[in-house]
C-alpha cells in the first residue's frame, strides 16, 4: 500500500530543528529526516527513543572479557597446568590485558553487526536518496500525510516561517521507499 508524504527541504540545520518542533506541536507525524551529517538534538526533537546500541556494545564487551578470562583460567589451571617459577596457575593480573583486548574486539564487532542488522544494510543494497544535494548540503524532513484531513498547503505555509527551500509531495511504494 502506497502512502503520500510531504518532503520539506532546508538549507540550515537550525531551520530543520525548528520546523521539526513546530510540526510535532501541530500533531503531525514525522516519517524521517535526511541530513548530510549528524545533527545534534534532532533525535530528541523528533521524539525518538534513545539508542540501545550502547547496551549491545556493553553486553558484547562483557561476554568477550568474561569468556577470555574463563578461557585463560581453563588453559592455565585446568587443561595444561605448568609450574613456572612457583607462580600460581590462576594468576588474574596476567590475564587482564588479554581479556581487555577481547572485550574491545567483541564490543566492536557486536556493535557493527548490530548496527548493520538494525539498519538493514547489506552488500548490494541500493541507497534511497530523496534529493541530489541531501548528501552534500541540504536537509530534508519527511512528513506523513496520515489522513484525508492533511492539508499540504497549510503545512507548507507553516514551514515558510523556517526558511524552507522547497516542498514536494511524493508517493511511497509498498516497501515504504520514496
Amino acid at each position: 500500500m502506497s502512502e503520500r508524504v510531504l518532503l520539506a527541504t532546508f538549507e540550515h540545520e537550525d531551520d530543520l530543528l525548528a520546523a521539526v518542533a513546530a510540526i510535532r506541536r501541530k500533531g503531525l507525524q514525522i516519517a524521517d529526516a535526511y541530513t548530510p551529517y549528524a545533527v545534534h538534538g534532532l533525535d530528541r526533537a523528533m521524539g525518538l527513543r534513545p539508542s540501545r546500541l550502547p547496551w549491545v556494545c556493553f553486553i558484547c564487551g562483557m561476554a568477550g572479557a568474561l569468556g577470555m578470562l574463563w578461557f585463560e583460567y581453563w588453559t592455565a589451571a585446568i587443561a595444561w597446568p605448568i609450574d613456572v617459577g612457583g607462580k600460581p596457575w590462576n594468576s588474574l593480573p596476567s590475564d587482564v590485558p588479554v581479556a581487555f583486548e577481547a572485550a574491545v574486539l567483541l564490543a566492536g564487532f557486536g556493535s557493527v553487526f548490530a548496527l548493520l542488522g538494525v539498519s538493514r544494510l547489506f552488500p548490494g543494497k541500493r541507497p534511497r536518496i530523496v534529493g541530489p544535494r541531501v548528501t552534500d548540503d541540504q536537509f530534508v524532513l519527511v512528513i506523513n500525510e496520515t489522513d484525508a484531513a492533511f492539508d499540504a498547503d497549510e503545512v507548507t505555509r507553516l514551514l515558510q516561517g523556517f526558511d524552507v527551500v522547497s516542498t514536494e509531495e511524493r508517493l511511497t511504494d509498498r516497501k515504504g521507499r520514496l
